[in-house]
């Protein structure tokens, strides 16, 4: 389908020439007429080669986000170790999809490397900084704040009894043996979640450069054509520049 414009004085005509075997109505064939631009939406093999690295760093960023979620999920399920901006945002589950759409984007933009694709991805990217700093900060918070405070309650063991026995002793020790534990695994959980936002600040800082590159490479014209590889043109040189004796 295709889409002319028309302008007079004080008159614009539209004259659209519609796809019959098309299964998308009128209006939908004539947005995609006035926004599909083939320079921009094309598949470029050019940004493919310069691109090829792409899909390693979404796959690495798909990962990071399904951790998030599922270490995210242990935190906020562990009566202690989620701090109230956590169980009031839920900041570990949006993080790790925003995550997962980036990684998402980086592969899609290396398989279908069209300019558009590729200034989305990069402006994605520079928006996953932010993100992932967010993350570092908030994660930073959350492990300040994890504390058991109902585990081994110490009123329960002060007021039942006078004094209490030796079995009580015994199993208060076991009980903060085993808090000291899950302190620890809890802590750790969230450490691990600071270091993978770390990973992601610096895969979309790397993502974000590696696809404005790419672009300045195009528009410069640094990049040759793969159809027209230069080390046919010497050897076609020189046997056409050496007379025959």
């Amino acid at each position: 389908m295709s889409v002319t414009v028309t302008k007079a004085d004080g008159v614009t005509v539209f004259t659209m020439t519609s796809d019959p075997q098309s299964p998308w109505p009128p209006l939908c064939q004539i947005l995609k007429g006035l926004c599909y631009n083939p320079v921009c939406c094309s598949v470029s093999q050019r940004l493919r080669r310069v691109q090829t690295s792409q899909s390693v760093l979404g796959a690495l960023q798909i990962m990071i986000g399904l951790l998030n979620i599922g270490f995210g999920a242990i935190l906020c399920a562990s009566r202690g170790g989620s701090s109230w901006e956590m169980d009031f945002t839920w900041f570990p589950f949006w993080l790790g999809g925003l995550f997962m759409l980036f990684g998402t984007m980086n592969i899609l933009s290396e398989k279908y490397s069209s300019p558009c694709l590729v200034i989305l991805n990069a402006i994605l990217n520079l928006a996953g900084v932010a993100f992932a700093i967010t993350a570092i900060v908030l994660y930073s918070i959350n492990i300040a704040d994890i504390y058991f405070w109902w585990m081994c309650n110490d009123g329960y063991y002060d007021y039942t009894t006078p004094s209490p026995s030796s079995e009580v002793i015994i199993l208060k020790e076991k009980c903060l043996e085993g808090k000291a534990l899950v302190l620890m695994l809890t802590r750790s959980i969230n450490a691990v979640l600071i270091v993978l936002s770390t990973l992601e600040l610096c895969i979309v800082i790397s993502s974000a450069v590696l696809g404005i590159k790419a672009l300045s490479s195009i528009m410069k014209g640094e990049i040759k054509s793969i159809d027209e590889p230069e080390y046919y043109k010497p050897l076609l040189e020189e046997v056409t520049s050496n007379p025959t004796a």
